[in-house]
């Protein structure tokens, strides 16, 4: 069953897979980054959207990608291997996460596995760690 998601319901869902599941991704090796240059330009462009909101780091993720930017995935095993997103990509690829976590995300019943699923899915094609 594909689900399919309006671009402000992948950034939701994104989002919160960010806050809920940064952690396992570094449990298996990777990381989010980005360039400098672009985080402080998407960190200004938040506070001048939202002049009263103390932004976390994960909002400052979404904004990079508001402004055009991309968020990287980086390996310590390989280096050599670095995975961009954008702002498009988030759109396209949260409806193929497995059906049931993405009910759960949608549904905000979803935990830290959850979360995980979504950001391999939308980073790597497909469930490749856990």
């Amino acid at each position: 069953m594909k689900i399919k998601l309006t671009n402000k319901e992948s950034e939701d869902v994104f989002h919160d897979s960010l806050c809920n599941g940064l952690p396992y991704l570094s449990g298996y090796g990777l990381s989010i980054d980005y360039k400098r240059e672009e985080y402080q330009k998407a960190k200004s462009s938040f506070i001048e959207k939202n002049p009263k909101r103390t932004p976390c780091y994960e909002d400052i993720l979404m904004e990079i990608l508001f402004v055009g930017g991309n968020l990287l995935l980086d390996d310590s095993e390989d280096p050599e291997s670095v995975i961009s997103i954008n702002l498009n990509d988030v759109h396209e690829k949260v409806s193929n996460t497995d059906g049931k976590h993405l009910l759960d995300a949608i549904q905000e019943q979803g935990d830290a596995i959850t979360a995980d699923c979504v950001l391999q899915t939308v980073f790597l094609g497909d469930i490749i760690y856990g």
